[in-house]
């Protein structure tokens, strides 16, 4: 007999995660499992404050999800749709839809990408993101997560130490910088004011630098950055791919936010349509959520897919990283 649960992880961090918004020293996500008694498949919700998502309403939604859902078992498309209908928000739709491909599949989450008709992903490079410290700790901080064994660095700033951050980075990594505001300007000339202060430092991109609301702002932006701007926040499940192949030159694809495997493949898809750069990130979450996003990461010209390892406990050892790449581990659960 089909049986959906949900239970809540509370994921203890190793050090404050910090942006511009908010910070942290643990997170509560929720586990979706599907099983019969033989067979069981699972996914990850990392509800996220920015899009109105909580652990409370999330398990609220669920309730109605499977109140809709019947007895009989469904194809993983079917649940999305009654998820949907269900008014599920973005992070716990992914969690289904998750959950319901992995018991289809036999839970055999290293060869999700095979149902998904993807390429393998092998070995992928991942970014790390450093959280917002104060700048003249930056040094001890990459000496300690021993940071110089990734191939890019992803640095959150706010506006007040944003230059002072950037430009102490910039004096001991060799590693190109991805620079994340997280929404925290609002004065466009502000940010392009900080952006001739860095111009050549050896910056990758910048990300979501305004808020995704500032739609004229963003269109002249991109007129005079010197480096390639990518949306995040204006990325969820239904965005405006017209109006960021106008404003922006990348996306920052999370499943989180699109919704589930099949969005997210649509919107990857769409973006390379347009020639925008891609890249696949994650919220604050285990190896289960990271797993889930490394499969789609053939169509990713990078990947955000560090937060497994800030966890003080990862309880699922589903993926490995040595020397700054990403991998499934090969057994099966």
């Amino acid at each position: 007999m089909l049986q959906w649960s949900i239970e809540p992880v509370r994921l203890e961090l190793r050090y404050t995660w910090k942006i511009s918004r908010n910070a942290t020293d643990e997170k509560t996500n929720l586990i979706v499992t599907l099983a019969d008694g033989s067979v069981e498949g699972q996914g990850e919700a990392a509800p996220n404050v920015r899009y109105g998502e909580s652990p409370e309403r999330l398990q609220e939604e669920f309730l109605r999800f499977v109140s809709a859902t019947g007895p009989e078992q469904r194809t993983p498309e079917a649940y999305v749709r009654i998820a949907r209908a269900s008014g599920c928000s973005n992070a716990l739709r992914f969690a289904i839809e998750s959950a319901a491909w992995h018991f289809a599949s036999g839970n055999r989450r290293e060869e999700l990408y095979r149902a998904l008709s993807l390429d393998a992903p092998g070995r992928v490079p991942t970014s790390y993101t450093i959280p917002i410290i104060d700048p003249g700790q930056l040094r001890a901080f990459y000496d300690r997560e021993q940071l110089s064994r990734f191939r890019y660095l992803k640095l959150k700033i706010d506006r007040e130490s944003a230059y002072d951050s950037i430009a102490e980075l910039c004096t001991f990594t060799k590693a190109p910088v991805m620079v994340d505001a997280n929404e925290a300007f609002t004065d466009v000339e502000e940010f392009i004011r900080l952006l001739e202060k860095i111009r050549r430092l050896p910056i990758e991109f910048v990300e979501q630098a305004l808020p995704d609301r500032l739609r004229e702002e963003s269109l002249y932006l991109k007129k005079y950055c010197p480096f390639p701007h990518f949306a995040d926040e204006a990325v969820t499940d239904e965005p405006d791919m017209a109006f960021i192949s106008a404003a922006y030159h990348g996306v920052n694809m999370k499943l989180m936010k699109a919704g589930g495997y099949s969005n997210g493949l649509r919107i990857l898809r769409e973006a390379k349509r347009l020639g925008l750069r891609t890249m696949i990130g994650c919220m604050v979450e285990t190896s289960l959520g990271i797993g889930s996003a490394l499969n789609l990461c053939s169509l990713a010209d990078y990947a955000d897919l560090d937060s497994f390892l800030i966890l003080k406990k990862e309880p699922y050892g589903l993926i490995r990283e040595e020397d700054g790449m990403i991998a499934f581990n090969k057994t099966e659960h």
